[in-house]
C-alpha cells in the first residue's frame, strides 16, 4: 500500500528530517520525494511504502498532523487511490 505525504508551510530548519525520522520510526519506506522552497515557503510531496508500517494509517494521519502542528508546518498523508481520486480531471 502506497501513501502520499504532503507538507505546506514557513521553511525551518529539520522539517524533512523529522517527517522522515517519523516514517523511518514505523517502518515507512520514502519511495520518492520533492521539495520547493519558495519565498521563504516550504513545500514537501512524498510517495511511501506503507506496507512495512508497524502503525494503522489512520494512527499515521493523526500522528504526522501533530507533528506538523509542533513544527509549524501542515502534514498530511493520504492513501494514494484517495489521493489520486481527487486529482483526477
Amino acid at each position: 500500500m502506497r501513501g502520499i505525504v504532503t507538507v505546506l508551510g514557513k521553511d525551518s530548519v529539520g522539517i524533512i528530517a523529522k517527517i522522515c525520522t517519523y516514517m523511518s520510526e514505523r517502518g515507512v519506506n520514502v519511495l520518492d520525494i520533492a521539495q520547493t522552497i519558495v519565498a521563504g515557503y516550504f513545500n514537501m510531496m512524498m510517495v511511501v511504502d506503507l506496507s512495512g508500517s508497524s502503525e494503522p494509517l489512520a494512527s499515521m494521519v493523526v500522528g504526522l498532523e501533530t507533528l506538523g502542528r509542533d513544527i509549524g508546518v501542515v502534514v498530511r498523508l493520504q492513501h494514494e487511490d484517495i489521493f489520486n481520486a481527487m486529482h483526477r480531471i
